[in-house]
């Protein structure tokens, strides 16, 4: 999909979820009262992946409830600036956000673990922590504190990490370098000496283009080629040491929710999960079929970090969360859980997932 398209394209709003949702819930027989929600969201308008899926959310709901509740999509900057979109649903200039909890670390640090942190769990260890284990009770925890509740809405799977206008090849070369990095991905590279810049997701690739920035992470091959990424820098590494499996979200105020008939709220939660798995093959799906395409722009050429450079991002990313799973009690208990889950599950991935890719590699190549 090339960039204009996607800026163009409305019609990819509507998805199966809606379509799903909306025969498991037939219209109750007495009318409990219409709402028409705003739904604000950090993403630009029909972005693939994020923008789209975000409006599928919308037309989901809007279908599944028969019209009891109509959700009204702004995307970013269109109704509140894209990294205000926590604070408009607190404050009621909105009813419901889809976003991703880091963007909003400035309320809690605990917040960083319900997106992702670096060389953390992949998108189905997450779904299985939220939905499975303590991961939704004290996510539930962490946004009570702010009268709101969160929903999981899916992942992008294991993103890129970035694109860059000069080769990295020592930490040396990492020092001194502007780059565009998001979460605590940012943080443990400004502490190997990179300056460290956040902007919305619509702001990159003039950034990059204009020389502001060295270099810049976004997504994956799908997202990347939509905003033309390979257009401002040639050297496209992959993959992210700082997220792995990152999660998206919906929520609105915990009162909001909690106020809905308990058929609304079943429809809600329904919708929100089955868009949530609708997301993920999205991705997987379209960044698997954008590769080729990207690599073979020209110019582009694919690299990885070195080892020294991940020894070195993995020693400063368990730094990091020290200090972090000590700001408080609440968030040194989600540090707790997050790691004994992710430890089990990598112990699992050692012995199951990365011998059947290798073997698989092994057999197609």
């Amino acid at each position: 999909m090339k960039r204009r398209e996607f800026l163009k394209t409305a019609g990819l709003a509507t998805g199966t979820a809606a379509a799903a949702a909306a025969t498991s819930f037939p219209a109750p027989a007495i009318a409990q009262g219409k709402r028409t929600w705003k739904m604000v969201s950090p993403w630009p308008r029909n972005a693939p992946g994020v923008g789209v899926n975000a409006q599928r959310v919308a037309d989901a709901l809007t279908a599944a409830t028969d019209g009891r509740i109509t959700i009204q999509h702004f995307a970013g900057g269109e109704l509140v600036p894209p990294f205000e979109c926590f604070d408009a649903v607190q404050g009621g200039a909105a009813d419901i956000a889809h976003g991703t909890p880091y963007y909003w670390v400035g309320k809690s640090k605990a917040l960083n673990y319900f997106t992702t942190i670096p060389f953390g769990m992949t998108a189905v260890e997450m779904a299985s922590w939220l939905r499975f284990g303590d991961g939704q009770a004290l996510w539930d925890e962490a946004y009570g504190q702010f009268g709101m509740k969160g929903f999981y809405a899916g992942s992008s799977g294991v993103q890129s990490a970035g694109w860059f206008a000069h080769e990295v090849n020592s930490l040396d070369d990492l020092k001194g370098l502007k780059m565009r990095i998001a979460g605590l991905g940012g943080e443990v590279m400004r502490r190997l000496g990179v300056s460290v810049v956040l902007m919305p997701p619509g702001d990159i690739f003039g950034a990059m283009q204009s020389g502001a920035v060295d270099a810049a992470e976004w997504v994956g091959p799908w997202n990347d080629l939509a905003f033309g990424l390979y257009k401002a820098a040639k050297y496209y590494y992959m993959p992210a040491f700082h997220e792995p499996g990152p999660a998206l979200e919906v929520f609105m105020k915990k009162e909001t929710f909690e106020d809905l008939p308990k058929d609304l709220q079943v429809i809600v939660e329904t919708v929100v999960r089955a868009t949530a798995m609708e997301t993920l093959a999205d991705f997987t799906y379209h960044n698997i079929d954008s590769l080729q395409s990207v690599l073979e722009k020209e110019g582009v050429q694919l690299r990885r970090f070195s080892p020294e450079i991940v020894d070195a991002l993995g020693k400063t990313t368990k730094e990091v969360l020290t200090e972090i799973a000590a700001t408080d009690e609440l968030t040194g208990k989600i540090h707790a859980s997050f790691m004994d889950f992710m430890t089990k599950a990598n112990a699992y991935a050692k012995v199951m997932d990365q011998p059947m890719l290798e073997d698989r590699a092994r057999v197609w190549g």
